[in-house]
């Protein structure tokens, strides 16, 4: 049995920065500067886009908020905070 729900999408979309509102953009770009990137984005139907950030070294997740804070108090479900292929490359350098 296939349990993966994703069926195709991408963890990070090409247009994430639509997804995303100035104070988050903000943020993003501000925390970039420590390493810090975006993981996956949790697309629930009818809910809020869930932005899920990751630090450099792959040890920590946590959530960018609506306002543009970082959460990372957050109970998240998430099967591990791996940075995937292509982004561990941007982390790496």
């Amino acid at each position: 049995m296939d349990n993966e729900r994703r069926k195709g999408m991408k963890p990070v979309p090409d247009n994430f920065e639509e997804l995303l509102n100035e104070a988050q953009l903000c943020t993003l770009r501000s925390i970039g500067r420590f390493g810090w990137q975006l993981h996956f984005m949790r697309r629930p139907l009818f809910q809020e886009v869930v932005t899920v950030l990751i630090s450099r070294e792959g040890d920590k997740c946590a959530v960018l908020e609506a306002n543009g804070r970082i959460n990372e108090q957050v109970d998240l479900d998430i099967r591990d905070c791996t940075p995937a292929p292509e982004l561990m490359k941007k982390i790496t350098g």
